[in-house]
């Protein structure tokens, strides 16, 4: 992979990883579209590298409020740093399951099915339009909504549905404020992401390792910048009940990836 490829790949994942348009139903449609069959093994080391640079850049903007979940998880109090963490775990339990006990099965969603990923950009879509029509509230996560936000992580698990989008989405859907269901959304996934690298890096056979590692440090580097700065922007926009145009852009990416796919 030359620097060229691993700068958009960067940009890409640190965009779509944060903004609600799948960052997994874009790498898929720009490996189809580059089409070398080398690629296909060398970016899975990359992707793996992607995915933790953006994880690095949460981990970055949250810093102050994962110490308190880590502090309140241990501290065994009756107090809101223990219960968000507590339910920061439920949240994570539903996509921790379908990835222990259908792994073969998502491994085969991954094989550039453009007419999939059209489809569920598409589905993407109508949730954040429908997200941006929700009446204002002010409510937090409980125990209920955090587990309901993981059954939608679980599902964006699908290349081309966003996986920022469907747990903002279906927060803001079940009641939950607009600012809070961001931050969640952001925070629930760094656990999963970093143990899904581990995992990838000890257990995947097909990882090409012996690749120059100048492609992936351009590209972590840009996907770490471009994640923190999308992640800041995003937060604004759910806010400003902005999400709409996402999904118009959502449609328009979905119907080419189909005809794409035909």
């Amino acid at each position: 992979m030359d620097i060229i490829n691993a700068i958009i790949l960067g940009i890409i994942q640190g965009l779509t990883e944060f903004l609600p348009v799948s960052s997994s139903g874009h790498l898929e449609i720009f490996k189809t579209l580059l089409s070398e069959e080398k690629l296909a093994n060398e970016s899975l080391l990359m992707t793996v590298v992607l995915h933790f640079a953006t994880a690095c850049s949460t981990i970055v903007i949250f810093k102050e409020e994962i110490i308190k979940i880590i502090v309140g998880l241990f501290s065994f109090k009756n107090n809101a740093s223990f219960w968000f963490s507590v339910k920061i775990i439920v949240s994570m339990i539903p996509a921790a399951l379908v990835g222990f006990f259908f792994e073969s099965e998502i491994e085969l969603l991954f094989n550039g099915n453009l007419m999939v990923v059209g489809l569920m950009l598409i589905l993407t879509g109508l949730l954040l339009f429908g997200a941006d029509k929700a009446k204002f509230s002010n409510k937090n996560v409980n125990l209920k909504s955090a587990f309901i936000i993981g059954l939608a992580q679980a599902i964006a698990i699908i290349p081309g549905i966003s996986r920022s989008g469907a747990t903002i989405s279906t927060a803001v859907l079940l009641g939950v404020d607009k600012g809070n269901a961001a931050k969640f959304s952001f925070l629930m996934v760094v656990p999963l992401i970093l143990g899904k690298v581990i995992k990838d890096l000890l257990s995947s056979e097909s990882i090409i390792y012996n690749q120059s590692p100048t492609p992936l440090v351009v590209g972590f580097f840009f996907a770490f910048i471009t994640g923190i700065i999308a992640c800041k922007w995003m937060i604004k926009l759910v806010k400003n009940s902005q999400l709409k145009y996402f999904s118009f852009y959502c449609f328009i990416i979905g119907v080419c990836a189909i005809y794409s796919g035909l």
